[in-house]
């Protein structure tokens, strides 16, 4: 059963609600990365503020050393700078004291090396400055600095050139060489290496000394800034390391986002727990209304009782049922307003039946009242209530009106009998001719035993003789008496009467009221009945005009069955618990499509049959407890077997 559509503002509004917390947590965590972003872009701005700040100050203090060490060079004693001793002290405090600088030398005022130290190995070393430099100090009057060139150990180095003079005359050069290596380890501070990469780079680029711990850098987050003096494209790099984030930092983040993301599915299992549960509610809402449905329509009453007696439930059509209304009939308690004054010990007993645990699914029959005080019929099915934890709560009870049903029952069982007594008449009928011939046997033995009788007495003869013929003459009357009788009780209505019955007997009886008819048709009549059959309770007429039934048919299904095939046996047993006749013929047999209605009523294969006989037969034995069915003969023609419990004697 489809529901109703949901509204569509419903709906939206049902949207809406969920769509809500979802932007806000979404705009939450875009919230969060946002700030941890501008946190990091804040953080990346300090960084490069100090960077710059740092190689600021990097650059001023390495001109400030420079500076320095130019005044240095430039105080050497014009008198006594040409003393080997006085010019090695001095040398050696410049280079000791972390200058930079690693070699100085001494050139004359013709521009001739003096002195070195340390020492030169080849006046013409390749590390010594053009002497344009030396012309260019002098003439400029203040120190010039040479390009970076290479010197040992892959080490780069630059030379500082000071022209010396005494009062405004030339007197010498003095030359510092400083190594690019050492001047940035002895210039660089180590606080301010353990944060960037120190290098000095040329003019395309390329670093010529570096002073650095081997870390990784973050590229393209360097500064860069002028190294003068020297000058000649020099230039100060520095490139900040990789620092580690703050473990509390990242605790924070991964904290908030894993919290949002948590919160995010929670609301998201929340959703869904809760469509589930509206659509559970709506499927609820649509069973119980499809129940209401139903139940309001259902024909049977049906009422629950609480563990106590009290009704706490009643459908509309038990009210109908018993003529009360809902509110009148819920919380009453026993004895209940439909129940018979003088049915009320029974009524309590048959409850207390149906709910005993060894009657848990058999119905009841009981006498109930409406409203009105008309009595009714009714059958009663009681069940166990139990609710949703297993618990045993009360009783329900479904209550069907079963008065015209046994008003029905009845009408068809006494037309079943007007039926039965039909059948036995046109049964009789067709035995009509048959009977005038057996009949006629007996009464015209008696007219000849009669007539004997007269002449012999007319004779004069003995009174032996007479008596004898008499006495054959009352055997034929006898026997004549017999048939009639036995025609008589089977055609005569009567009362259905259970009484001991010998089925030896009675089938006896049945193969002797029909042999007139067998042998008119010429078919042998086979009696093969085990002495000594139980006595049975049954009623003698009825379930002989069923056998009767069966032998008539037997015989009348063998019409085109050669004569000396047709051969109809009546076979009677019994065990330890049933006794079972079978009625064999020979004849044309039944069809498969045939079978399958053959017990129905009406239903006949007979042109001139009224389709009642076998229905009958049926209905007769299983009033006796037992059970009639057929089966094919493998050579040909129909066995019926009627199975009868010996219990009923």
């Amino acid at each position: 059963m489809n529901s109703a559509p949901a509204h569509p503002a419903n709906a939206a509004h049902a949207g809406l609600i969920w769509w809500l917390p979802r932007a806000a947590i979404a705009l939450f965590v875009a919230t969060v990365i946002a700030l941890l972003w501008l946190g990091e872009r804040n953080e990346q701005e300090k960084q490069r503020a100090t960077l710059i700040s740092d190689m600021l100050w990097l650059e001023q203090n390495l001109h400030f050393l420079l500076s320095h060490n130019e005044e240095l060079l430039n105080r050497f004693d014009p008198r006594r700078i040409a003393q080997a001793d006085v010019f090695d002290a001095y040398a050696r405090t410049l280079i000791s004291n972390d200058t930079g600088i690693y070699r100085v030398l001494w050139q004359d005022r013709d521009g001739q090396l003096r002195h070195a130290l340390p020492a030169a190995t080849n006046l013409h070393d390749h590390a010594l400055p053009a002497p344009a430099l030396t012309q260019l100090a002098h003439s400029l009057g203040r120190p010039v600095y040479s390009q970076a060139y290479p010197g040992d150990e892959d080490d780069w180095q630059f030379a500082v050139h000071v022209p010396v003079f005494l009062g405004t005359q030339k007197i010498g050069t003095t030359i510092g060489i400083y190594s690019l290596r050492r001047l940035l380890d002895n210039s660089v501070p180590w606080w301010l290496a353990e944060r960037y990469r120190i290098s000095i780079d040329d003019q395309t680029g390329q670093p010529l000394a570096v002073r650095s711990r081997v870390d990784a850098v973050i590229p393209d987050s360097g500064y860069q800034i002028p190294f003068d003096p020297p000058g000649h494209g020099l230039a100060l790099h520095g490139i900040p390391y990789q620092t580690p984030t703050a473990l509390i930092d990242r605790i924070i983040a991964a904290a908030l986002i894993v919290l949002a993301i948590l919160v995010l599915a929670s609301l998201w299992g929340l959703r869904r727990h809760v469509q589930r549960r509206l659509a559970a509610e709506e499927a609820l809402q649509t069973e119980v209304a499809f129940r209401k449905a139903m139940e309001n329509s259902l024909q049977t009453g049906m009422r629950a009782l609480s563990l106590d007696g009290k009704i706490v439930y009643v459908n509309p059509a038990f009210c109908r049922m018993v003529g009360y209304s809902a509110e009148e009939l819920l919380g009453s308690s026993a004895p209940q307003p439909y129940w018979p004054e003088e049915e009320y010990e029974n009524v309590a007993a048959a409850l207390t039946t149906a709910r005993s645990a060894l009657r848990p699914s058999d119905a009841i029959e009981l006498r109930l009242q409406r409203a009105s005080g008309e009595r009714f019929d009714a059958l009663l099915y009681e069940a166990p209530l139990i609710d949703a934890d297993g618990r045993h709560t009360g009783w329900m009870g479904a209550i069907l009106d079963i008065t015209e049903r046994k008003r029905a029952r009845e009408l068809a069982r006494q037309h079943e009998d007007k039926l039965a007594g039909t059948a036995r008449l046109v049964a009789m009928g067709e035995m009509a001719s048959s009977l005038a011939h057996e009949l006629n046997q007996p009464l015209s033995a008696i007219s000849s035993y009669i007539a004997g009788s007269r002449n012999l007495i007319a004779t004069g003869t003995t009174c032996a003789e007479i008596d004898g013929a008499l006495a054959k003459c009352q055997e034929q009357a006898q026997r004549a008496g017999r048939i009639i009788r036995r025609i008589y009780e089977f055609a005569r209505r009567h009362e259905t009467k259970t009484e001991p019955c010998d089925l030896e007997d009675l089938l006896g009886d049945l193969i002797v009221l029909l042999e007139a008819d067998a042998r008119r048709q010429k078919v042998r009549l086979v009696r093969d009945i085990a002495p000594n059959l139980p006595i049975i309770l049954a009623d003698r007429i009825l379930l002989g005009q069923a056998i009767l039934n069966l032998i008539k048919n037997g015989i009348e299904s063998m019409r085109t069955t050669p004569e000396a095939n047709r051969c109809l046996t009546v076979r009677a047993e019994a065990d330890a618990q049933r006794i079972e006749i079978a009625v064999s013929d020979n004849g044309c047999g039944i069809s498969a499509h045939d079978a399958a209605q053959l017990f129905e009523p009406f239903y006949t294969t007979k042109n001139e049959g009224l389709g009642v006989g076998l229905n009958i037969c049926r209905s007769v034995v299983e009033a006796h407890q037992g059970r009639l069915w057929f089966e094919a003969k493998p050579e040909g023609g129909s066995i019926f077997h009627i199975s009868l419990p010996i219990s009923t004697a």
